[in-house]
């Protein structure tokens, strides 16, 4: 992991965050378009506290990427909304390092702006290493909400506080 950088992402990084959400099955080529107007948010600032951040290779490609936002609505609760890791590159800990620095992110902005971090993810058997994964770093399940993605496709939440 040492030879990867975390950065926040550039509007350069638009196409492979992209290419990433659709190589890992999460998204059509045509649903994905939608990240333009969620990282074009965040570069121009009107999706005000929302963050994203990709990881790098030696040689500048990004193989990893992750969008956070407070919660609207809430006591000093925020969401990952997006994080992926390229197919290729999957169940080398960059996902866990992307965690780490989310958490680690909004830690240091103190107990007064960050108090939770919510995940929600799919209920199907493509998303049964994702739900693994946040237990096994510290999530825990929160809520299913039945068929919000479709029949049979719960939206499962996980939970976990930001303070000591």
């Amino acid at each position: 992991m040492s030879t990867h950088t975390i950065r926040v992402a550039v509007a350069g990084d638009l196409a492979r965050i992209k290419a990433i959400a659709v190589a890992a099955g999460m998204f059509s080529v045509e649903d994905a378009e939608f990240f333009d107007d969620m990282l074009g948010g965040f570069l121009d600032g009107s999706m005000p506290g929302s963050r994203w951040c990709v990881i790098d290779d030696p040689a500048g490609t990004v193989q990893a990427a992750v969008y956070y936002a407070p919660e609207p609505f809430s006591d000093r609760m925020w969401n990952l909304y997006f994080i992926a890791v390229d197919p290729a590159f999957q169940g080398q800990g960059l996902g866990g390092a992307l965690m780490a620095h989310v958490e680690t992110a909004l830690r240091q902005r103190g107990e007064s702006e960050a108090r939770v971090l919510i995940v929600e993810t799919s209920s199907t058997d493509q998303y049964t290493r994702t739900r693994e994964f946040y237990a096994r770093i510290g999530y825990d399940e929160e809520a299913r909400v039945r068929e919000f993605y479709g029949p049979n496709d719960h939206k499962v939440m996980f939970w976990k506080s930001l303070v000591a």
